[in-house]
């Protein structure tokens, strides 16, 4: 009986490993990816059409 519990409290805490990893992981990535995009967009405006890099 005791096998089971830690079996089962081993398979509990990967998967709370797992999804705490994804919900902290997936919105870092993002932020990570979208920065740079949003600067090189910018630039591009702005050389492209003369816009500010304020708007």
């Amino acid at each position: 009986m005791q096998e089971n519990y830690e079996e089962a409290t081993k398979m509990i805490n990967a998967i709370l490993v797992v999804l705490l990893v994804l919900i902290g992981g997936v919105p870092s990535i993002l932020l990570t990816l979208s920065v740079p995009v949003m600067l090189v967009w910018k630039i591009y405006r702005k050389v492209r059409y003369g816009y500010s890099l304020y708007q």
